[in-house]
């Protein structure tokens, strides 16, 4: 028995196929397998105010953000350049001056 695909839309194991299409019984998405491999290859991540993000922007921090594990506060305004994005939670990986490698997430900054 082949596996079937989770539904891109509400992430639901009970998927079932008719034909071509995938279909999903509890929010009734369908789609095809093209679809879901188009979908898989885009990769986009936008910052709190709808902005595209890329590899190598500059970004500024939105909100006072407190460092895991430590005292360090990461303020606002914090300017963070040379990014580099991640497919993940956290999905921007950055270097701050003062406090090192650290994870963001993209809802809490702004393109500068």
């Amino acid at each position: 028995m082949s596996e079937l695909p989770n539904c891109p839309q509400c992430s639901s194991s009970y998927t079932y196929q008719d034909g071509a299409l995938f279909i999903c019984p509890e929010c009734a998405h369908e789609w095809t397998s093209e679809d879901e491999e188009a979908a898989g290859s885009d990769f986009i991540v936008k910052d709190a105010n709808g902005n595209l993000l890329q590899d190598g922007d500059t970004i500024t921090v939105i909100k006072d953000l407190k460092v895991k594990g430590s005292s360090l506060v990461v303020k606002v305004g914090t300017k963070v350049k040379n990014i580099r994005l991640v497919d993940s939670d956290h999905n921007i990986d950055c270097k701050i001056d003062g406090i090192g490698a650290m994870k963001l997430k993209s809802e809490f900054v702004k393109k500068a």
